[in-house]
């Protein structure tokens, strides 16, 4: 009987914009993926700033596009800290353990 092995899976995120796909190598390390994912982050709240920018100037009518951008960064932000409080919590929790 042969085993044949799991393929890796790797996540495919969308960014912000919702045009692009980005892809994670893998041989990429955790470093580089959470600079991504921060990366991504901050462009969200750049694009929401822009957005909201451009309805005060007057270049952006519609209301609905002002509020949908100011929710998605809302949102990508509470994920990442969501995401961040996981993460120190599991830090605790493995300091915790006695060897």
């Amino acid at each position: 009987m042969q085993i044949a092995p799991v393929p890796l899976i790797l996540p495919h995120v969308q960014s912000v914009t919702g045009q692009e796909t980005v892809k994670v190598a893998p041989g990429g390390s955790f470093g580089e993926m959470l600079n991504k994912a921060l990366q991504d982050v901050n462009q969200s709240q750049i694009n929401s700033d822009e957005t909201v920018k451009g309805f005060l100037t007057g270049e952006v009518q519609d209301v609905h596009q002002v509020t949908i951008a100011m929710e998605k960064a809302k949102i990508i932000l509470l994920l990442a800290t969501e995401v961040r409080n996981k993460v120190v919590e599991a830090y605790q929790e493995i300091s915790r353990m006695q060897v």
